[in-house]
């Protein structure tokens, strides 16, 4: 049996203080990881951080091999269960190859919800500007989250960067201890932060049976005409899609039959269907925190259908959103 590290306890910790936080995760998104020697241990694809007290959601991971695969540019780096040190139930997270490619022991992970605010610009380095001045940080462009993002992370880490932007994704960030890690991450996340600017937001009135009203945040994007125009454009992010489905639908009311787990009413709220698993209920709600942080001048970058669709077709993601509704 592989021997936990002695800060495994501070990083769940840690852990399930973020994972508690819909402004820096949603649903079973993010992960946290520390290295220990030849060992890395990571959260488990499709637990919930904010669980990391209560249950052991961390795998442990052959660290070398990992990173061998992945500058050999094989397969198998996009597989990280190859790479478990035991068979125990628990797969490592979809993400396991872009914590490997820090030297740091302690890498968060997060949708921080100030982060995507940035993110999801077309230019995104423009749009923070010079608010992360005295970090060191870069930014990637979006690619589905596995091996080649992960190449593009080590380019930047390979240049100093310890706190790194991911396009249409969100923020990692790295340090050598659990607390130097996450006063890292909230000092981004701080620098980065956007107020929420009050939106009209009421109730959508009556709904048809089967559904309900929507977070508060979506129906203020639903009536205001731009952010509505915005949250109909496309999808942003790759949670999103998991969870939610392509993009998000407008319509006058809520239609019948099969359905997305929610809709936009324009001019009146958003409604949720009665039925939609708490994951979608999580990523609708960033949906309406995140827009409602945007400038209504912005130019966002959607992502392409073939990126959804690669989304949609993932087993690692179906096999997430099965276990996280």
């Amino acid at each position: 049996m592989t021997m936990q590290p002695a800060d495994l306890a501070e990083l769940a910790s840690l852990s399930a203080r973020i994972g508690a936080d819909p402004m820096l995760i949603q649903a079973a998104g993010g992960n946290t990881s520390v290295k220990d020697g030849d060992v890395m241990w990571i959260k488990a694809s499709g637990t919930l951080l904010a669980d990391a007290e209560a249950r052991d959601i961390f795998v442990a991971c052959d660290l070398p091999a990992m990173r061998a695969s992945l500058e050999k540019g094989e397969a198998r780096a996009d597989q990280p269960m190859e790479f478990a040190l035991a068979q125990d139930g628990l797969r490592p997270s979809i993400e396991t190859s872009l914590h490997a490619v820090f030297e740091q022991r302690i890498v968060l992970h997060v949708h921080c919800v100030h982060t995507l605010a940035h993110a999801i610009q077309a230019d995104p380095v423009a749009a923070i500007g010079q608010k992360l001045v005295g970090f060191n940080w870069g930014v990637t462009p979006y690619a589905k989250p596995g091996a080649n993002l992960a190449r593009q992370v080590r380019d930047l880490v390979r240049q100093g960067c310890d706190v790194i932007v991911l396009g249409n994704h969100g923020v990692i960030v790295a340090a050598d201890t659990v607390g130097a890690a996450g006063d890292l991450l909230l000092g981004v996340a701080e620098a980065l932060r956007v107020e929420s600017r009050p939106r009209r937001a009421a109730p959508p009135g009556d709904l048809p049976e089967g559904w309900v009203a929507g977070p508060a945040s979506l129906s203020a994007v639903a009536c205001h005409p731009a952010l509505l125009g915005m949250a109909t454009g496309g999808s942003l992010y790759p949670d999103h899609v998991i969870f939610c489905g392509v993009g998000a639908m407008a319509c006058d009311a809520p239609p019948m039959g099969d359905s997305p787990p929610f809709v936009l009413i324009p001019g009146k709220g958003a409604a949720m269907r009665a039925d939609a698993t708490v994951g979608a209920w999580a990523l609708a709600q960033c949906l309406g925190d995140v827009l409602t942080r945007v400038p209504e001048s912005a130019i966002l970058n959607y992502l392409s259908m073939a990126e959804n669709g690669e989304l949609l077709d993932w087993d690692a993601e179906k096999y997430r959103q099965a276990l996280n509704g």
